[in-house]
C-alpha cells in the first residue's frame, strides 16, 4: 500500500496506513533489476507522456502531492538535478490530489519536467512488482534498459540523486 507523508492526506482521501518516508534509499545491482511498468497519460499541461520512449536514457519518477509537506521541501532539489542532467528523463505522478492544487505547485516550484495526475493511486500501484514508492514522496530511478534501479522513500536529496544518476548514465556508457 502506498503510504504518504502527512495526516493532512485525510483531507484528499483514505488516511489507513499512512506514514512518512524514512529517508532510506536502495540502488539494485543490474541482475536484480525488473521492468518499469510503461506509463502512459496526459500531463498537467495537456502534453502526451510515454516512458516507453524514455529506452536508451535513464530516468526518475518522483511521486509527489501538494498536500505534503516532504514533497514542497524536495521540489526545489528536483528542479536543480533536472537542469543538471538534461539527459535524463523526470516525469512527477501527481498522486491523491486535485488537478488545481497540482498544477499551483508545479507552477510554483517551476517544475519543468512532466507531471501525470494519479488521483486514485492506479499508476503507483503499477510499481507494485518491482521497488514500489511506499511513501509520499517517493523517487524511483529508472535505468537506460528501462528498468526500476532504485528508490528513495521520502524528501530525495539532491546530492545522492544526481550521485545516482551519474552510476546510472556511467553504467549506460559502460554497456555501449
Amino acid at each position: 500500500m502506498l503510504a504518504g507523508c502527512s495526516q493532512d492526506a485525510a483531507d484528499v482521501g483514505d488516511s489507513t496506513g499512512f506514514v512518512a518516508g524514512d529517508g532510506s534509499s536502495v540502488i539494485l545491482p543490474a541482475d536484480q533489476r525488473k521492468p518499469a511498468p510503461v506509463l502512459t497519460g496526459t500531463d498537467l499541461n495537456g502534453e502526451p507522456v510515454d516512458t516507453s520512449e524514455w529506452i536508451g536514457s535513464p530516468g526518475v519518477i518522483n511521486v509527489w502531492a501538494s498536500w505534503c509537506a516532504p514533497c514542497r521541501a524536495e521540489a526545489p532539489e528536483l528542479v536543480a538535478v533536472s537542469k543538471q542532467n538534461p539527459d535524463v528523463n523526470f516525469l512527477g505522478l501527481d498522486t491523491r490530489d486535485t488537478d488545481g492544487a497540482a498544477r499551483a505547485f508545479v507552477e510554483k516550484y517551476g517544475i519543468t519536467y512532466p507531471n501525470l495526475p494519479d488521483p486514485n493511486g492506479q499508476l503507483v500501484l503499477q510499481f507494485s512488482d518491482s521497488l514500489p514508492p511506499q511513501a509520499i514522496p517517493s523517487t524511483l530511478l529508472i535505468d537506460s534498459e528501462g528498468r526500476v534501479a532504485g528508490r528513495f522513500l521520502g524528501a530525495v536529496d539532491a546530492t545522492e540523486l544526481d550521485t545516482a544518476l551519474q552510476d546510472l548514465s556511467a553504467e549506460a556508457g559502460g554497456s555501449s
